[in-house]
């Protein structure tokens, strides 16, 4: 009897096993849906990112308004008559800032040193 008990014992846990460790088991299972949650993670955030930039390339197709700012930030770009100002950082050296070459077909610019005239010096006692 206690044989018989001990066989069924051992037939009941060889069934068990591949319920709970063989492949397709319990442990798989919860392993695979742990994946599958991830991956959907992982997916959302993808889907998010792919309707952002499809309403960006609706708003650079359809208006002006996206393609002025892209210009105006990826490209450094101006409108006309605009002036572009950069604040620093206090304690940041400002670079060294160059002539803008002349616009073509524009007058040449007076400097100041050229239209202003040295003044007359004053007979001294020999001179005179």
């Amino acid at each position: 009897m206690r044989l018989l008990f001990v066989g069924l014992l051992l037939l009941a846990g060889l069934i068990q096993y591949p319920l709970w460790m063989g492949r397709g088991g319990w442990f798989d299972v919860w392993d695979l849906q742990m994946k599958v949650s991830d991956q959907r993670t992982v997916n959302d955030g993808l889907a998010s990112r792919n309707k952002a930039l499809a309403a960006e390339i609706e708003d650079l197709r359809t208006g002006t308004e996206a393609a002025e700012e892209r210009a105006r930030s990826e490209l450094s770009m101006l409108k006309q008559g605009e002036v572009f100002v950069q604040v620093l950082p206090a304690g940041v050296k400002a670079p060294d800032v160059k002539a803008a070459p002349p616009r073509p077909g524009a007058k040449p610019a007076q400097t100041p040193a050229a239209t202003t005239t040295a003044p007359t010096p004053r007979p001294t006692a020999t001179q005179r």
